[in-house]
């Protein structure tokens, strides 16, 4: 029994030779935040925009609530949208900016029950008190906040947002992750949420689509994508691996670290060998790291993040290696600049892509 609330059936949608959306399927569930994440051009937003029904697919069927949607005109969907830029009116009042949809639809709602509902959400997302405002009065957190009331007191059953939190600062962006994910779990709305960040992506998913060229590359829980990404490419999304080429073969792996011994690889287009930041460890050069993999490399620099901190090695043939510790396990090392180290892993606890895989 089909139990989604909205479903994607091999949809492809082109822009003359470019295409941006390459049979795309996708099962989303009620209730449920998903995450959609890519590099920039990957067919993220054109996906949300076929979704809304502002663009049309030449290929494929799309779903909502067991209806299908494929042919039916933006405005009948009862789908919201949450611009990137919000998309507010600047002559417009908070309280007239949220109630707008409302007032000049075409469901005639009497005036009183416009101001009410308007005046709910404005209290959901917050602003309770500013509702006589202008929004050149407000700050760019609060007009995110009036932009996604706008689109709640339509009552959408699914909220698209496209890249809602990329304007604001990162203090800012950190905090509205929360008040988003708190918002749709009191109304109980499924949110699609488009982003550039990995981080962003992680935190408030409970599921992330990765998308590169159009095509949907891998689909999982955060831990999961974050774990166990499917492919190169993802890991490379991720910003969280250090990725070296080299060659599989006859389960052994060789790169400039040497060779080691592979159990379990995945199948790729090409070799290559993926080692978390947080997995890395800096021994001094006459250290031994027995059947571990051994890559000299220059101490370049650190990076004070707050909760960790990054270092930069140069190994070489222009490749930066990163590794990152985490205060919480103690005081950092301190290396010096320039100085010659070994890096090493634990080999189980790096991940292999490669032609030869079994898997």
């Amino acid at each position: 029994m089909d139990t989604s609330v909205f479903r994607l059936e091999g949809v492809t949608k082109r822009y003359g030779d470019l295409v941006a959306l390459n049979d795309a399927s996708l099962s989303v569930g009620a209730n449920e935040y998903l995450s959609f994440l890519g590099p920039s051009g990957s067919g993220k937003t054109t996906l949300l925009r076929v979704i809304a029904g502002f663009e049309a697919p030449e290929k494929g069927r799309i779903f909502f609530e067991g209806r299908d949607i494929t042919n039916v005109q933006a405005h009948a969907r009862r789908i919201g949208f949450v611009f990137q830029n919000f998309a507010l009116f600047p002559h417009l009042t908070v309280m007239q900016n949220v109630g707008f949809g409302l007032a000049n639809g075409k469901s005639g709602i009497a005036a009183a029950e416009v101001e009410r509902r308007a005046a709910e959400m404005i209290d959901l997302v917050g602003l309770s008190g500013m509702e006589g405002r202008g929004v050149d009065q407000i700050s760019g957190g609060q007009r995110q906040r009036v932009a996604l009331a706008r689109t709640l007191a339509m009552k959408p059953k699914l909220v698209l947002l496209d890249e809602p939190l990329g304007a604001l600062d990162a203090n800012l962006r950190s905090r509205m992750r929360n008040e988003l994910r708190a918002i749709r779990e009191r109304l109980g709305v499924t949110f699609l949420h488009v982003t550039g960040s990995e981080t962003e992506a992680l935190a408030m998913g409970d599921r992330v689509v990765v998308l590169d060229r159009g095509t949907i590359i891998q689909t999982g829980a955060p831990g999961e994508i974050y774990d166990r990404p499917a492919s190169p490419d993802v890991a490379n999304f991720l910003n969280r691996f250090n990725l070296f080429e080299g060659t599989l073969a006859n389960g052994s792996f060789t790169s400039s670290f040497g060779t080691v011994k592979v159990h379990v690889a995945t199948r790729a287009n090409r070799d290559v060998y993926a080692v978390r930041y947080d997995r890395v460890k800096a021994l001094p050069l006459t250290a031994r790291s027995g059947d571990a993999p051994a890559l000299k490399a220059t101490f370049i620099a650190s990076e004070y993040l707050g909760s960790s901190i990054m270092n930069f090695f140069d190994a070489g043939h222009g490749h930066l290696v990163e590794m990152e510790h985490h205060l919480s396990l103690g005081a950092p090392e301190v290396y010096e600049p320039k100085q010659e180290y070994l890096l090493t892993w634990n080999p189980e606890q790096a991940i292999v892509f490669g032609r030869e895989a079994a898997k």
